[in-house]
């Protein structure tokens, strides 16, 4: 994406990188007088009770400071989901503002590592300037970031006291937004109301964030969101600050703010000196806090925070080989109080100064804040040079790990140790005898034995086969780690690497490159702890998920390199696009597609949009020499058809077979259809990553609300609904609904009114039976595949127990899968799993699978095989899952119900899961 640089200061003055010096000579006072303060450019001074900027007056007020001071420049880093412009605001002293293409320079080559050694490492680092990236917003709900960066921005170009001219010289601080569009929506719709009293945000109609709202910040390692793609732009391509500050609230109960280190688990792929600094500077923060007498700030077992997921914007730093800091801090613009919480009383090492109860306000938080910033300035200013040199280390050692033999220690390697005879067991040696309650010890031969297995090594290089089912979809998944920063390289000739021989063209990523630690969280199953609260006890709730292996998620084929191998590569400069499909044979009856691709669903919606038929075929069919397994669409001649298939061969990277005469096995003739997704007012997230995802393939679609639900005749409407996960409240053995707060109807604006109500059994339910029976369908996935007992359809929950005659959920010392990978058998020759591979890898996350009842007889879709599903992630009782349904389609009446445990669409990531979803809404416009 272009970028413009708003210059609104003096001329850029580039001076040669070998002329620069370690420290910039001391800058003259800024005059304070000249910088307009906020409460001048505000209808009311940000920080003030019952009072929020939008984002068109912050947008307005760093232009304003723009022209006003030489310590900042705006940078536009793309545009928003809604259109907005993002930018950030690079503050530093007036000398390195006028380098900042040197110091950005001096950045990348430390943080890439490739070609410095260490003696050119530190003269760089004497030379750079610590670059921290400090952002707002991200969840818009969480109003004091933005408020709060209003009053940091003014204070650092205002101020001239030694500590800040002496941060501003050593650093180069990005202020960045995450999320202007949630700050707009947030801001004017708390100050709708004209009673200061009366106003309130938890009653937002829509997602602060136009699809995903609360999970932008999940989005981190496949930036499918626009604001998503442009931090990452800057984050790991452009800038590469050595400090990533994501500030977010709330605090803990009884408390004001946690700030880190943060509780294990630890992700085992990152280099640990990322660790260290991050504990170093949250120290720091707590440091500079109680130093100030700012009591209430609490670390590690204060939340459940941990570093094991990628997703998040402070965790992917991580991966990248920096410091990714998060707080969460109280407060808001209404007035509250601090509760009394009798825990929190005692001082200890994780909370070390507890607050007593008291009211609080806004600029309360905001006083935190600014310290929390400084504290972080603060010690990027004192460690400039180490935080250079140390980032350069990392990446250097990433590359010297990805150019040997080298092993991740993981839990279940540590199991196999444990699992080994103690040393010293007959008691022959004394120093290695176990001690009663200590750790055990085994012999340290074990340890190449067991942990350096030679087939276990740690990768050189990730192949992706040329030979896919759908390049497409890998090649997606190549711009999702080149978004990241990675460097992915294309054969310019034929090479052979683990004794298979490659074409040129080939695609690879090496493990030889400074992002080396998210190079293998994105191949290799993550194998989280078995992390109970205590010895035998239930598990402890991980921060998000545990299992998200991207190659896995998005059905990727790779081949896992363990030896160095030569050949003629270059680095991918950009983003990839599909390669070109083509058009075999010379027939003139139509053509023929494969299934497999998930872009044939594009070139599907295209078609139907014209106004023409094609057909899914029943049975395998052979064209031109491939075989094209059960779902291949058949598309009649017309010339519209190859107007529509050429672009789609030029653009989308299908292969479509031009043959001379219809084929002659069972057609399923497809027709518009007109598509639900079910909704709540709010908005429900897993309902907004479907919005996103049927948009980026074609489907048109309408959002259902409770309201249309209840009031029946859907048939006339709608062919198919979507259940997205939560969008059917849940109970018993299916879990917790999510309930979205509402205002009354006359606080209500007139748009937002129909959107009111809830799913309910009693109303709801009954009217989309009717849908079903009456000829339409139903995809009900995760929670919302309750509908097969309020179907009372032939299957019921297999994952339940009975407590006090009411059937419930497993217990989770029993069973407990928080967001995983699995294996599921698949028939691929039901229309529902066209295009799917025999063995599919699924995302299941504390879902119900299913079971028959006896009343009649049922295929499933897929299925779970065997007592070991588990690819990645996290998994107790996986052997429950034995036999069990995962995906079933359901005859209701005329009608169809199709069922889906796992999350086949989960936040856009699952590629190879997509088809059940997309082949179900197709099926509900199959002519009858």
């Amino acid at each position: 994406m272009k970028r413009t640089w708003l210059l609104l200061s003096a001329t850029l003055l580039l001076q040669p990188l070998a002329t620069a010096q370690a420290q910039s000579p001391p800058e003259a006072a800024a005059p304070a007088e000249a910088i307009t303060p906020p409460e001048q450019a505000f209808p009311q001074r940000p920080g003030s009770d019952y009072f929020l900027a939008n984002y068109t007056q912050y947008e307005a007020y760093l232009k304003r400071l723009a022209s006003q001071s030489d310590r900042i420049r705006l940078i536009d880093i793309g545009k928003t989901s809604e259109g907005r412009t993002q930018w950030v605001a690079a503050v530093s002293s007036p000398a390195n503002i006028a380098r900042l293409e040197e110091y950005r320079e001096i950045a990348r080559k430390l943080a890439r590592a490739r070609g410095v050694d260490e003696k050119e490492a530190a003269r760089l680092a004497a030379m750079g300037k610590a670059v921290v990236w400090i952002d707002a917003g991200m969840h818009a709900t969480e109003t004091v970031t933005s408020q709060g960066q209003i009053q940091v921005l003014y204070r650092l170009l205002s101020q001239n006291d030694p500590e800040t001219l002496r941060e501003l010289d050593d650093c180069i601080i990005l202020f960045a937004h995450d999320n202007p569009d949630g700050m707009e929506l947030v801001s004017n719709w708390y100050m709708r109301k004209a009673d200061p009293k009366a106003r309130e945000f938890s009653t937002l109609p829509r997602l602060y964030q136009k699809y995903v709202g609360h999970d932008n910040n999940r989005d981190s390692f496949m930036s499918a969101m626009k604001e998503t793609r442009n931090i990452n732009r800057m984050l790991f391509r452009e800038w590469y600050p050595q400090i990533i500050y994501n500030q977010h609230q709330t605090g803990p109960a009884g408390m004001v703010v946690f700030v880190p280190p943060f509780r294990d688990p630890f992700n085992f792929n990152y280099d640990p000196i990322v660790m260290a600094q991050l504990n170093e500077v949250g120290f720091a923060m707590h440091s500079r806090l109680i130093s100030e007498g700012k009591a209430g700030s609490g670390t590690r077992s204060a939340a459940r925070y941990s570093t094991w997921h990628n997703g998040m914007e402070r965790s992917v730093s991580y991966f990248h080989n920096a410091i990714g800091l998060l707080t969460e801090i109280i407060g808001g613009p209404t007035p509250a109080k601090i509760p009394l919480v009798p825990d929190t009383q005692l001082p200890r090492g994780d909370e070390m100064m507890p607050i007593a109860p008291r009211d609080w306000h806004l600029q309360d938080s905001l006083d935190y804040q600014w310290s929390l910033n400084r504290a972080v300035l603060d010690y990027a200013s004192r460690n400039r040079e180490r935080l250079l040199f140390n980032i350069w280390r990392m990446g250097a050692n990433a590359i010297a790990r990805g150019s040997k033999d080298s092993w991740t220690v993981t839990p279940a390697k540590v199991d196999r140790l444990l699992g080994a005879a103690p040393l010293g067991a007959k008691g022959s040696d004394e120093y290695n005898r176990p001690r009663a309650g200590g750790p055990k010890k085994i012999d340290p031969a074990l340890y190449k034995t067991l942990i350096e297995v030679p087939a276990e090594r740690d990768p050189r290089a990730y192949v992706i086969d040329p030979v896919q089912a759908d390049m497409p979809t890998a090649i997606a998944f190549l711009n999702a780690l080149i978004r990241a920063g990675v460097e992915v390289e294309q054969a310019q000739a034929g090479f052979t690497a683990g004794g298979k021989t490659y074409p040129a063209g080939t695609y690879l990523v090496r493990t030889a490159q400074a992002y080396r630690p998210h190079v293998l969280d994105m191949f290799e199953p993550q194998d989280h702890p078995h992390d109970t609260e205590y010895p035998g006890g239930p598990p402890k709730a991980p921060y998000d998920i545990t299992g998200y292996t991207l190659a896995y998620q998005m059905g990727v084929r790779f081949d896992r390199v363990l030896d160095g191998f030569e050949g003629r590569f270059s680095t991918v400069p950009g983003e990839l696009t599909p390669p070109p499909g083509r058009i075999d044979g010379q027939g003139g009856a139509g053509w023929i597609v494969s299934h497999e691709t998930n872009n044939s669903f594009i070139l599907t919606n295209r078609l139907l949009a014209a106004g023409l038929k094609p057909s899914w075929l029943t049975g395998a069919v052979r064209a031109d020499g491939a075989d094209l397994a059960p779902g291949a669409i058949w598309i009649p001649q017309s010339a519209a058809a190859e107007t529509i298939i050429a672009k789609a061969v030029r653009e989308l990277g299908i292969t479509a077979h031009a043959v001379e005469q219809a084929p002659q096995t069972g057609l399923m003739t497809l027709k518009p259809v007109r598509i639900g997704v079910v909704d709540r007012y709010g908005g429900l997230m897993t309902a907004g990553w479907t919005r996103w995802l049927l948009e980026q393939f074609e489907f048109p679609y309408e959002r259902v609300f409770p309201e249309r639900l209840d009031a029946g005749n859907l048939n006339k409407d709608f062919d198919v609904l979507v259940f997205a996960d939560g969008a059917l409240p849940g109970q018993g053995a299916w879990g917790r609904g999510w309930a979205s707060r509402q205002p009354a109807e006359k606080d209500t604006p007139r748009e937002y009114r129909s959107q009111l109500g809830q799913v309910t059994d009693t109303t709801s339910v009954p009217a989309v039976k009717d849908f079903v029976t009456h000829g339409g369908s139903v995809v009900a996935i995760g929670g919302s595949a309750r509908f097969t007992e309020l179907f009372h359809t032939p299957l019921k929950p297999a994952l339940v127990r009975q407590v006090d005659g009411e059937e419930q959920a497993l217990s989770t010392r029993d069973f407990y899968i928080p967001g995983s990978i699995l294996k599921a058998r698949v028939d691929n020759r039901q229309p529902l799993a066209y295009g799917m591979p025999s063995q599919a890898d699924v995302f299941f996350n504390r879902a119900q699978t299913f079971v028959p009842d006896g009343s009649a007889a049922i295929a499933p879709v897929a299925w779970f095989e065997g007592r070991d599903v588990l690819r990645s992630g996290w998994a107790i009782g996986q052997e429950k899952l034995a036999g069990t349904f995962a995906v079933a389609d359901i005859p209701v009446g005329e009608g169809r119900l199709m069922v889906m445990a796992p999350s086949v669409a989960q936040r856009a990531q699952p590629y190879g899961t997509f088809k059940f979803l997309f082949n179900g809404l197709l099926l509900g416009g199959v002519e009858r």
